[in-house]
C-alpha cells in the first residue's frame, strides 16, 4: 500500500521529517519526505498496510515541539512511489 501524504500545522523546525524517518523505517515502510516551501511536510510511504496506517496514526502526534493540525491523504501514484529502497526512507530537499 503507498499513499502520499500533505501534513500541515507546526511540523517543520521541529525535526518532524527525522522523527518520521526513524519511525517509518522502525515500521519497516519505504519512501521519502520533504519539507515544501507552504511550511508543510510531504511524504510518499509505501509497505504494509497495517504499516502505513500506524504511521499515518502517529504522524498525527509526530515529534515533541510540533502540533499538527491535518494529513491529507491519497493514493500514491507510481511515479511518486517509483525507485523506494525497501525499509528505507530518504529525506529529499524542500520543494
Amino acid at each position: 500500500m503507498a499513499l502520499h501524504l500533505r501534513i500541515e500545522g507546526i511540523v517543520q523546525g521541529v525535526g518532524y521529517r527525522q522523527w518520521f524517518r526513524r519511525r517509518a523505517e522502525a515500521l519497516g515502510l519505504s519512501g521519502w519526505v520533504r519539507n515544501r516551501s507552504d511550511d508543510s511536510v510531504e511524504a510518499v510511504i509505501d509497505g504494509a498496510a497495517e504499516a502505513v496506517e500506524a504511521l499515518v496514526r502517529e504522524a498525527m502526534n509526530g515529534p515533541a515541539g510540533a502540533k499538527v493540525d491535518a494529513i491529507a491523504r491519497r493514493a500514491a501514484t507510481a511515479d511518486e512511489a517509483a525507485g523506494n529502497t525497501p525499509g528505507s526512507l530518504v529525506i529529499l530537499p524542500t520543494v
